[in-house]
């Protein structure tokens, strides 16, 4: 395989366009970041293309104002989907019980997604495009940021390992059908066969994940996008604020008396605030969390199965483990 820069990025654009023809929607969740602005603009190559951003109204969210520029760039119908607390109660009791997990960032990240989810279902959108996977294949997250190349391989092969996103599963529980072009068979395979070197790049002094993608779709979309800083949803979307609206809204006393209850009773260590209202959540829709296989491995905050290869539970959210 040719490994030249010029030749990596061609290959990741020939690939990646095949990929998006192959897995077109006729919506996308539009973040503004990297990776959903990639497809955005390769999709609107071949037809149409309605995007959709969500927002927590009461909360900054810089989402909106990427995603603005890139569906002006690209011409799209852009819909903004803002939401209170009256939706956000609906989203978390849906995310919960198809999540089934109780964990405050995946309840925060995917609450977002729902409600974007919901917003395309309501104005008639079957199929819905999302950026999964890009973080995930080209070392996208922070934490990788600071390894030895060694131990950054070890890393992005336990991420690939046990990756999964709720966009799939909340797209099914809506009656859609989520497209992940990320994801692609023979995208995914090339992706994985890049060095890492050339994911997690030293560029001007700046420590970038995703640097690959970066340098291969630079030029097609604004700088202010393509070297945009990683964005988690929570933060882009303004669910971040979750943790302090629940920290206000439970007392203190109320929460050190659940907090031991639950523990005593339920054998479950609650975390904080956030946490305590998920779990009411997560007890009212599936009950108390227990290990279906009592062999298995089992986390021990909240009793439940955990993979052999994962480091986190993803029904409690507990790290490491």
């Amino acid at each position: 395989m040719n490994d030249s820069i010029p030749a990596m990025c061609s290959k990741l654009r020939e690939l990646l366009e095949e990929s998006v023809k192959r897995n077109f929607s006729d919506g996308i969740l539009l973040s503004g970041g990297l990776d959903t602005s990639i497809l955005t603009a390769i999709a609107t190559r071949y037809s149409s293309l309605k995007a959709f951003t969500v927002a927590f109204e009461e909360a900054p969210a810089p989402d909106v104002k990427y995603a603005t520029l890139i569906a002006h760039r690209f011409g799209l119908k852009h819909l903004v989907t803002y939401f209170g607390e009256h939706e956000l109660y609906d989203a978390i009791r849906n995310v919960v019980k198809v999540m089934k997990s109780f964990d405050p960032m995946e309840i925060r990240n995917s609450v977002a997604i729902y409600v974007g989810l919901s917003a395309m279902k309501e104005h008639g959108i079957s199929m819905a495009m999302t950026g999964d996977g890009c973080d995930e294949l080209f070392g996208g997250y922070s934490f990788l940021f600071n390894l030895k190349k060694t131990q950054l391989d070890l890393e992005l092969q336990k991420l690939w390992d046990v990756m999964q996103f709720s966009s799939i599963p909340l797209a099914n529980s809506l009656g859609l059908e989520a497209r992940l072009p990320y994801l692609d068979p023979e995208f995914k395979s090339y992706a994985m066969t890049l060095d890492s070197r050339h994911k997690v790049r030293n560029d001007g002094g700046k420590i970038w994940g995703k640097w690959i993608v970066r340098k291969a779709f630079e030029g097609l979309l604004p700088d202010e996008i393509v070297w945009r800083v990683k964005t988690p949803i929570e933060y882009g979307s303004g669910t971040t604020v979750l943790t302090r609206l629940f920290g206000s809204k439970i007392p203190d006393a109320e929460f050190d008396e659940k907090r031991r209850k639950y523990l005593d009773k339920d054998k479950v260590i609650i975390q904080d605030k956030e946490q305590l209202f998920y779990y009411e959540v997560y007890t009212s829709v599936l009950g108390v969390p227990h290990p279906s296989d009592l062999n298995g491995r089992i986390c021990p905050r909240c009793n439940s199965n955990v993979p052999a290869k994962a480091v986190h539970c993803q029904v409690c959210g507990a790290y490491p483990i």
